[in-house]
């Protein structure tokens, strides 16, 4: 097996501010006050005290009211992606609109329900709006219409892109106009590095259609398998109807409502700036090793980087020299909806140390560079055409 020292390619936290003693705390102070209720199912909606914390943080972070009975605490947010899938799923081979390049997970999960995906091409602020506007006139007119647009407006997986205001507007009256909920995932929400915070879909549009999924994987821990899905009724009975299991885990829940009993700024202000560190070192990397053939996004928030490399790098090639090497990255066509072996790569900082990705971005430089079949400079400046 290949020895990877510099794994790039999982979008995790810095475990150094994964908070031990708080979350020790927070079990023994549960255990007392809650310990018979482990006995328990906890329902299709979960943890009463998660739920109220949860919800309590979207109305704080979007400024409307959230009501913590129609939120679904689920096992993380790829629980939440594939029940409201099948919630709004009818047949095989429905069609859904996706971002071109998207969290691969999500991919997976609608592959597996047999979806029929629509990808939507991608500039500086997310999904092109004349782009999805035209692919809905044209669905419309092969009369399958997608079931619903799966977007994640901030901080985009893989890309890093925040959906400004305008243009989540724009989606919302095109989803109306066209009678297609939206699925909106916002699992990065709270990565917030700088600049303004876009307000969520359902801050902007109070259609009982539409869905929102956060995570609790990408501010806190993945390991902790929390995340939820807010949908308002009767969209609520539509995805509980698709819950088999029981419900979501009460012991975690309980801690981490009990560790955020008073909301999560306390904990994303030590989180945060550590991690906005991190993709300053390595942004400064790429430009000290990369900056005459590769270009990359400069994310506000979230745990990726987006970088684009010139066509004439042989992708097997780089991937096989790169793992021999001890680097670890996730290569474009694993995020592209229909698999293309696009120019590009997602580097992921948030877990590695600063060591790390000192020395592990000059490994993946060279790495590009003997992967060229040619010396010439990058002839573009952009991330997309």
């Amino acid at each position: 097996m290949t020895d990877i020292r510099y794994d790039f390619g999982s979008g995790r936290s810095d475990p150094e501010t994964f908070p031990t003693e708080a979350l020790k705390q927070a079990a023994v102070t549960v255990l007392d006050r809650e310990g018979l209720e482990f006995t328990r199912y906890p329902g299709n909606l979960g943890h009463a005290g998660l739920r109220k914390v949860m919800a309590q943080r979207e109305s704080d972070r979007e400024g409307v009211p959230v009501n913590p009975d129609h939120l679904i605490l689920c096992n993380g947010s790829m629980q939440a992606v594939t029940l409201t899938a099948e919630a709004l799923q009818e047949a095989h081979g429905d069609t859904v609109i996706v971002e071109e390049f998207c969290y691969p997970g999500t991919l997976s999960a609608y592959r597996n329900l047999k979806l029929d995906m629509v990808g939507i091409q991608l500039d500086e602020g997310g999904m092109k709006m004349d782009h999805l506007e035209s692919e809905l006139r044209r669905l419309q007119g092969e009369n399958r219409l997608p079931k619903f647009i799966y977007a994640i407006s901030t901080y985009q997986n893989p890309t890093g892109f925040v959906m400004p205001r305008a243009r989540r507007l724009e989606m919302i009256n095109l989803a109306r106009r066209f009678g297609v909920p939206i699925v909106e995932d916002n699992c990065y929400g709270d990565v917030h590095y700088e600049g303004p915070i876009e307000p969520a879909i359902y801050a902007l549009d109070d259609d009982p259609n539409h869905l929102y999924l956060c995570s609790l994987s990408k501010i806190l821990a993945p390991g902790m398998r929390l995340g939820y899905i807010l949908a308002r009724p009767p969209m609520l009975e539509r995805v509980l109807a698709r819950r088999h299991d029981a419900g979501s885990n009460t012991f975690a829940a309980a801690v981490v409502a009990e560790f955020y009993r008073n909301g999560i700024s306390a904990h994303a202000a030590i989180a945060n700036p550590v991690l906005q560190e991190k993709r300053d070192l390595t942004t400064r990397m790429l430009g000290e090793t990369l900056d005459d053939i590769c270009v990359w996004s400069n994310p506000v928030g979230g745990l990726f980087l987006w970088v684009r490399f010139p066509d004439d790098v042989d992708r097997g090639m780089l991937w096989k020299s790169a793992q021999a090497a001890g680097v670890n990255y996730i290569p474009g066509a694993a995020f592209h909806y229909r698999g293309n072996n696009a120019p590009y790569l997602r580097l992921a900082f948030g877990h590695l140390t600063r060591e790390q990705i000192r020395a592990g971005v000059p490994i993946l430089a060279r790495c590009l560079k003997e992967a060229r079949g040619s010396n010439e400079a990058r002839n573009f400046d952009t991330l997309f055409d």
